[in-house]
């Protein structure tokens, strides 16, 4: 038999009684833990506008908690995405630029191999935040090239599922360092298993009163976009949106491989409206998780000392500027996420100062770190990003107005992007330079479609080509100054 181990909330109910303390109890026992809890739900492929389809998610997090009108991932594919996440820094400094080793151009291989070949897994944030005292777990998706060999170190419960196949169902999951192979019927779904295991986490986790940072990442609603079996036929008939920029008619002023797009026939336009019915389908269960996990954490009592983000690893195209599908771009569709919190002393209501993927580790080991002292001698690099806390309490004095964007010439043309927010002194704009000399320059603020290509090689945009080239090797301090405009 082993210790039985007395929750903290017992411990202190006990002292205060002894010492004859009068006075409602807090309604919440978190309250009484110095560490906050941090469970952060990384949707995968989901776009800005998606958050319409996810009551429970708006109703849990939205209205209770801080929205991000203006949150962006740098380069808007998988892996790279996930590896700025867990590192806080841009691809050209994590040098994961491609989902795999075999469709990137550049130098430097993508995928789980090249996160490992230049350190990703030595220093991250589950390293940090292990190292800082707290429980840490993944739960479902790590990085494209993941074969459920290893376990990685950082992690206190792991549940990582093997990439390949459909995902949804018939899909093995390293368990703690055993694999595991989940079936076809409907309690293998995958979405719905990563929410029981994040939920027994965090009933554990509380129980123990150990603070606890989960890292949640279902699957939806990446394609196939498969819904749960409550879900199929939900959403019949709904239609991708019919933005301004769908199947948009001029592209003359495009980059050559917009122009050479087709016009969008009928039957494509069916086949985006049949995709989005599913993503919206598969979006019902990852809504149902977000319920269940803010549902547990009021349950054990500590919902008010936890915070939640949810936000997803890039976005995705619906026939936006004659594009059928896919991501990877500069375009809002690609680049802009939702992103919400809610956590202690988060105002509720949306912010407009930028958030950004670099940012969520820096923001994590500050949340941890904020009540006790972190080692970090046995940190090995300073992030590009910057910690969102000054935001989410509402003073933050100086803040960054614009963001790098950065791709390798792995599906598109390579190109490197500064995308600015309207602070006042700056406008809300893009202007972006590919590789083989296009360029595309857009006033957010009158075209926030981007249907208009304002760029003028005999008056280019001499200051943001200057910040953009401070941008494109920044690291660390020298990331948040150019995001600044110092």
């Amino acid at each position: 038999m082993g210790k039985r181990v007395i929750p903290l909330a017992s411990v202190a109910l006990v002292v205060l009684l002894s010492l004859g303390l009068s006075g409602s109890m807090p309604r919440e026992v978190g309250a009484l833990s110095a560490k906050p809890n941090i469970v952060f739900i990384l949707a995968d492929d989901m776009r800005k506008d998606d958050l319409k389809y996810m009551p429970k998610t708006r109703s849990a997090l939205q209205d209770k908690g801080m929205s991000f009108e203006n949150a962006f991932v740098s380069h808007a594919l998988c892996c790279p995405s996930r590896a700025t996440i867990m590192r806080g820094q841009y691809a050209h400094n994590t040098h994961v630029w491609s989902n795999g080793s075999t469709d990137s151009s550049s130098t430097t291989s993508g995928g789980l191999q090249a996160y490992k070949d230049n350190g990703g897994e030595q220093d991250n944030v589950a390293t940090r935040l292990d190292a800082a005292g707290y429980r840490t777990g993944l739960f479902g998706k790590y990085l494209n090239g993941y074969d459920g060999s290893t376990r990685p170190s950082g992690w206190d419960r792991w549940f990582g599922g093997v990439m390949g196949g459909d995902e949804y169902y018939n899909y093995d999951v390293n368990d703690d360092g055993t694999l595991r192979h989940f079936g076809t019927t409907s309690s293998d779904y995958s979405t719905d298993v990563i929410s029981r295991k994040t939920n027994t986490f965090i009933d554990n986790s509380a129980s123990l009163g150990t603070p606890f940072f989960a890292y949640v990442a279902p699957v939806a609603p990446h394609a196939p976009s498969t819904p749960a079996p409550r879900d199929v036929n939900t959403y019949d008939g709904v239609k991708a949106p019919r933005l301004p920029s769908f199947n948009e008619r001029d592209v003359s002023d495009k980059p050559s491989w917009i122009r050479q797009l087709p016009r969008l026939s009928d039957s494509k336009k069916t086949q985006i409206d049949n995709h989005h019915e599913k993503r919206v389908e598969s979006l019902q269960a990852l809504d149902d998780l977000v319920g269940g996990v803010v549902g547990k954490l009021r349950e054990k009592g500590v919902l008010s000392n936890t915070y939640v983000f949810f936000t997803s690893d890039n976005g995705f195209h619906h026939g936006e500027h004659r594009i059928p599908n896919g991501k990877w771009r500069p375009y809002e569709e690609d680049v802009h996420m939702p992103l919400l919190v809610r956590g202690p002393g988060v105002a509720a209501g949306p912010t407009y100062r930028p958030g950004l993927n670099t940012d969520f580790m820096p923001t994590f080991t500050d949340l941890a770190c904020s009540s006790s002292t972190c080692d970090t001698q046995n940190w090995s690099y300073v992030p590009d990003g910057r910690s969102l806390r000054p935001v989410l309490e509402g003073n933050a004095a100086t803040w960054r107005n614009a963001v790098l964007l950065e791709a390798p010439a792995n599906f598109s043309p390579a190109y490197a992007g500064i995308r600015t927010v309207n602070t006042g002194t700056t406008t809300k704009g893009k202007y972006v330079e590919y590789s083989g000399g296009a360029r595309e320059l857009y006033n957010l603020e009158s075209d926030p479609y981007e249907l208009t290509d304002r760029y003028n090689p005999t008056s280019p945009p001499v200051g943001l080509a200057s910040r953009l080239q401070a941008l494109k090797t920044c690291a660390g301090s020298g990331c948040r100054a150019a995001e600044n405009g110092q």
